[in-house]
């Protein structure tokens, strides 16, 4: 029989209304900021404002694709899961290979602007966070909502950090290496979900195959 202890199986926040409210509130947050952040990081030349506004756009992706696997059987969550970790590998690898060619052509880019939108993104992403935190703790689908959220807030730190860092030194260094940090912890985070999602999928097939045994027995 289904194992019916464990968290992904519950009904509970899976198609709760404050679930969907809260991811629609993330898929807009981060819509907008991704469009906030890649004029801003083309324009100002920062190669960090471009990777997280990159990490904006999967994240609006993968809220949109929970919305629509919310309430569904445990091995479509896992599979949505799974799509949104090959996501974050994708844009982890997009990341490093941008950030790789900007050491040898890339020139310093605007700390002003890196400062004011890191700050406007930490904000919004710190309140979706903080939203989303309770929902950490449930199946591979809804905890990469709450990863993808985590990794914002950090990213969005570091940003910050390396506008100070462009703006003391004079540098595109402090813009590449952040890049490259936020590079590795989408990778790092990708990772994870695809782990979750993979358990998951197999404890499906194995719940499958046991009561297609049973059924077969009986018969």
């Amino acid at each position: 029989m289904a194992c019916t202890s464990c968290p992904s199986d519950k009904g509970g926040t899976l198609n709760d209304p404050k679930w969907r409210r809260a991811l629609w509130i993330a898929l807009a947050v981060n819509a907008g900021m991704f469009a906030v952040e890649i004029v801003a990081g083309i324009t100002g030349g920062s190669k960090a404002l471009q990777a997280d506004a990159l990490d904006f756009f999967g994240d609006a992706a993968n809220y949109a694709i929970s919305l629509g696997v919310a309430g569904m059987a445990l091995v479509w969550r896992a599979r949505a899961a799974l799509l949104k970790g090959v996501t974050l590998v994708v844009l982890g690898l997009y990341v490093l290979l941008a950030t790789a060619w900007g050491v040898f052509h890339g020139a310093a880019p605007l700390a002003e602007v890196m400062g004011v939108i890191g700050v406007s993104a930490l904000v919004a992403n710190a309140a979706v966070a903080l939203m989303l935190y309770r929902f950490r703790t449930g199946d591979a689908n809804m905890r990469s909502v709450w990863i993808c959220s985590r990794n914002d807030a950090i990213g969005n730190i570091a940003v910050v950090l390396a506008a100070a860092g462009v703006f003391g030194t004079g540098t595109a260094w402090p813009d590449l290496i952040v890049a490259a940090l936020m590079a590795g912890l989408g990778l790092w985070g990708g990772l994870q979900i695809i782990t979750q999602a993979v358990g998951e999928l197999r404890e499906t097939e194995g719940t499958s195959a046991q009561i297609a045994t049973t059924t077969l027995h009986r018969s």
